[in-house]
């Protein structure tokens, strides 16, 4: 579901992104219009970097990207597998693995990007 970013959206993606100038992609010139691809498809240099970024939110941002992901408002379909991987892991880590099971269940059914 195709959205724009609200003030939230913007604090949550320069938490994990703090280099992130503008709001659009480099390549298509279309707006975000989702935290999680433009973080793992433009700035998140390897795993290991996108670990340590989706690290840095804080439990209450977490469970905000996740109530935006159940409802479709956060975009999966971008995120390459090997990401999506590192942020199940995180979410099984801080969260429970049943909240991470059911974000699976929600990446797995899409085939859309």
């Amino acid at each position: 579901m195709a959205r724009e970013l609200s003030p939230k959206d913007i604090a949550v993606l320069k938490k994990v992104a703090p280099e992130c100038a503008g709001l659009e992609c480099a390549g298509s010139k279309a707006p975000y219009r989702s935290i999680l691809p433009p973080l793992s498809n433009h700035y998140a240099k390897n795993e290991e970097d996108f670990r340590q970024r989706i690290s840095a939110l804080d439990d209450g941002d977490l469970e905000y990207l996740l109530s935006l992901i159940r409802t479709g408002e956060e975009s999966l379909g971008c995120v390459q597998p090997h990401y999506m991987t590192v942020f199940l892991e995180l979410i099984a880590e801080r969260l429970g693995d049943e909240t991470a099971e059911e974000i699976m269940v929600i990446y797995t059914k899409l085939n859309e990007c």
